[in-house]
């Protein structure tokens, strides 16, 4: 290495030699590298604008091929550890300053606040140095973790894109002056969110039960709303968009049935990404934010009735297999829960006396299988069984008692 290479090269050549390495030389060639950026002759403080500027690139072509902030965390806490996922969420924000606030998109918008991705350091030459005392970390150390983040996140590969690039969002033309759409959809939406959250938090299933019950029909009614709103508006429809939920372990694939189910159930389609842990969901905007508002709900109901239940197994000598048991239950209850969401869609559809109302849903839904056919247009199908006859029977009991319908006494 050259005394006088500038500091982006150093970085840039040291990702380069690892983009081929692969199994157990990959840490060995990590630590080679590490060895020479730390050494780098511009100095540290050079390299550590190097590594943003590099960084940075390297994540907007990230965006570029589809991926979002939530996405590439998600991927990185998965693979490596805590000091490359926090150090991966700092560039995250060192690349959001180049857009204009307005520019970045709600969805955008949110998950860099959920992630918490702020400047926090004084200059970007000062950046390693800060990041190395936060972490306690010396800088061999610090460069090794940050070429073993961005290496990763440099590998990921093209997938389908889910919404507007940062900087290239905008405020669609009349959204804001809908004075008398605008304040209806946040009171409806904030009652179906005070409602999940005291179904999590009780401690009476009974109360749980009517509380969930009650959110769903406000989120039927709310859907049927907002699409008839959009028909009778006359105003040009912006058709169906997309997002991604976080499917973490253990259970994925229970839990990613779970989110396919209240996504059918609710106008929209989830496929499954088990590599990257996410489920894409497709879905018109008001359909989106409900499905995740209830899958979030129903994975929290679903998940503490599985760990009552499977305590009560293990209590009773089948510690052996827990597992089978909780994943059982888990898809049971999936499964159940589906098929009584549709019915109580169903159910609020039918109150509707207005003739228009399914027509339009039919129409929506057409289009939400559209979209998600040009977005995904090689899927696989995955039939899932439970392995344990108790923990799949325990899971249909727990669903069957979720009172979904108005009708059935919520």
């Amino acid at each position: 290495m050259q005394s006088n290479e500038p500091p982006l090269e150093t970085v840039s050549a040291a990702l380069r030699g690892l983009r081929a390495v692969r199994g157990e030389a990959l840490e060995d060639a990590v630590y080679a590298a590490a060895s020479l950026v730390a050494a780098a002759p511009a100095g540290w403080e050079a390299v550590s604008g190097a590594v943003l500027r590099v960084g940075s690139g390297i994540l907007r072509r990230c965006w570029e091929y589809g991926w979002q902030p939530a996405d590439v965390v998600r991927l990185v806490r998965r693979e490596l550890g805590g000091p490359e996922t926090r150090f991966t969420v700092d560039v995250i924000a060192a690349e959001a300053r180049r857009y204009a606030p307005e520019t970045l998109g709600a969805r955008w918008a949110a998950q860099l606040r959920d992630l918490e991705a702020n400047e926090w350091w004084q200059g970007d030459d000062a950046f390693l140095e800060g990041f190395a005392r936060r972490e306690r970390l010396s800088r061999f150390e610090t460069a090794a973790c940050a070429l073993g983040a961005l290496r990763l996140v440099d590998a990921l590969p093209r997938i389908g894109a889910v919404g507007s690039l940062p900087g290239t969002a905008h405020i669609r033309p009349g959204a804001a002056s809908d004075a008398s759409a605008a304040p209806a959809a946040p009171r409806m939406l904030g009652r179906i969110r005070a409602l999940l959250a005291k179904a999590e938090s009780t401690q009476f299933p009974e109360e749980a039960e009517a509380l969930s019950a009650k959110a769903q029909e406000l989120m039927a009614r709310h859907s049927i709303d907002e699409a008839l709103l959009a028909v009778e508006g006359g105003a040009p429809s912006e058709g169906p968009g997309a997002c991604r939920i976080g499917i973490d372990g253990p259970y994925e694939s229970a839990k990613a049935l779970l989110l396919d189910a209240v996504a059918a159930a609710n106008h929209c389609q989830a496929v499954w990404s088990s590599e990257y842990g996410f489920s894409t969901v497709v879905g018109f905007d008001a359909d989106l934010e409900l499905v995740e508002l209830l899958y979030t709900s129903l994975l929290v109901q679903a998940t503490t009735a599985m760990r009552r239940a499977a305590d009560d197994h293990h209590a009773r000598g089948r510690s052996r297999r827990t597992r089978d048991f909780r994943e059982s239950f888990l898809i049971a209850y999936a499964g159940r829960v589906g098929d009584r969401l549709s019915a109580a869609v169903r159910e609020v559809a039918a109150e509707e006396a207005r003739p228009q109302v399914l027509p339009v849903l039919a129409a929506r839904d057409v289009a939400v299988g559209e979209t998600a056919g040009r977005l995904f247009p090689e899927t696989t199908s995955h039939r899932l069984k439970g392995r344990d006859a108790e923990g799949w029977e325990q899971g249909r009991r727990a669903a069957d008692e979720a009172r979904i319908s108005r009708r059935q006494g919520a």
